[in-house]
């Protein structure tokens, strides 16, 4: 009788396909931005508009996908969500002003979001089947198709936006193939059968890991919104340098998020989330007190190692507490209840970047040390919500 790990290995390689797919595409793309608003003309209070009409319709593709998977399945809501990346990333190529811009970030945003959903509630229902941790490699896919389209946007930084925007359409649409885990026929929501009560869940566990995620995203997003203006303004950094200035971090946290498996696994996430939170703190204190660009980066480098592997282990976490409080015999139902907790979970994703960019900007505006000095003091609220990861 075959194991968990071969009946589902096609499954898990689609699972990390598809977050490698996502960070190799929202990379490369957002990469490439300064193309779009030179050919648009844009001014840099136009990209903001932008940049948070993506988050916000991020936010909103995440409610869908809570809506879709109870109904359908994580599955399809992850196909949808892939389906519609690969129409509007042509729309964007095609854009000619503010409004189609606008229009087609927001549905870019959408389809954002409801992959980002979607393959985290594919990444945690194929966990449970595999009965040990496996969401820090899924994430590590993500970082290293970040890493790759990093990489692949610096090769081709001569070709246009329009046709870099057409090839990376290519990704999603294939990516709507692949065999994802699935659930059974459609199925009805709990608690939306007559005569039924919606199971209670724990929201307040559930909440505190939540706020471990914000801090973590609000740390990463720091260091990949800001870190490449604080090597250029702070230390007057080289060009060069300043462009691969996130890439140690990148790197720094595929190597945490590939071991993460194994030492969840073998010290359990408690203490594995409090070392991240006191690695990361390490690395911030860095980057705030660092004499030259290069300790800076070093810093980054520190904290990626740390830090990464929050982001997984929370989504773990909270679909772990979501199924202890389960009675309902019906696996599928148990997967719909989950997959729907896991959507509206992924919103502390949105809430922990928004806060990050902003945040370190303004309270950094005429010294961005005193913006690191944010997210280098809130990091070490994750050490007292560290318990609440215990499943």
């Amino acid at each position: 009788m075959a194991g968990p790990r071969h009946s589902h290995a096609s499954q898990r390689a689609a699972v990390a396909a598809a977050f490698l797919g996502q960070g190799l595409v929202f990379i490369s793309l957002t990469t490439r931005l300064p193309q779009m608003q030179n050919k648009l003309e844009l001014s840099p209070g136009d990209m903001s508009v932008l940049l948070l009409g993506l988050v916000l319709a991020s936010g909103l593709g995440s409610l869908a996908g809570e809506w879709i998977a109870p109904r359908r399945g994580s599955a399809p809501a992850l196909r949808v969500g892939f389906g519609l990346m690969a129409l509007t990333l042509p729309l964007l190529a095609l854009g000619t002003n503010m409004l189609t811009a606008g229009l087609s970030m927001a549905a870019y945003g959408l389809a954002v979001g409801l992959v980002d959903a979607g393959s985290n509630m594919q990444g945690v229902a194929v966990e449970h089947e595999y009965a040990r941790p496996i969401m820090p490699t899924f994430h590590g896919a993500w970082t290293l198709g970040g890493i790759l389209g990093t990489l692949g946007a610096l090769a081709t930084h001569t070709i246009s936006f329009e046709l870099a925007a057409l090839g990376l359409a290519v990704i999603p649409a294939a990516l709507v193939f692949a065999p994802y885990l699935k659930v059974g026929g459609p199925i009805v929501p709990i608690g939306e059968k007559k005569g039924e009560s919606r199971t209670s869940v724990p929201w307040r566990r559930i909440l505190l890991v939540g706020a471990a995620m914000v801090l973590f995203y609000m740390a990463d997003t720091a260091v990949t919104a800001w870190g490449p203006t604080y090597l250029d303004k702070q230390f007057a950094a080289s060009a060069a340098m300043v462009s691969i200035a996130t890439l140690p971090y990148l790197i720094a946290s595929l190597l945490g998020r590939g071991a993460g498996d194994h030492l969840a696994h073998r010290f359990g996430a408690v203490p594995l989330v409090s070392a991240a939170a006191v690695l990361g703190a390490i690395g911030l204190t860095t980057v705030v007190f660092a004499p030259a660009g290069w300790v800076a980066m070093l810093g980054f480098t520190v904290m990626g190692l740390g830090i990464s592997v929050i982001a997984p282990l929370s989504y773990s976490a909270a679909a772990s507490i979501a199924r202890e409080s389960l009675t309902n015999p019906d696996p599928a139902m148990v997967r719909a209840e989950v997959d729907a907790i896991i959507a509206r979970f992924n919103q502390f994703n949105y809430v922990g970047a928004l806060l990050g960019a902003v945040m370190t900007g303004a309270v950094g505006n005429d010294n961005l040390c005193l913006g690191f000095a944010v997210p280098m003091v809130l990091v070490l609220a994750i050490l007292p919500l560290a318990k609440a990861f215990r499943t």
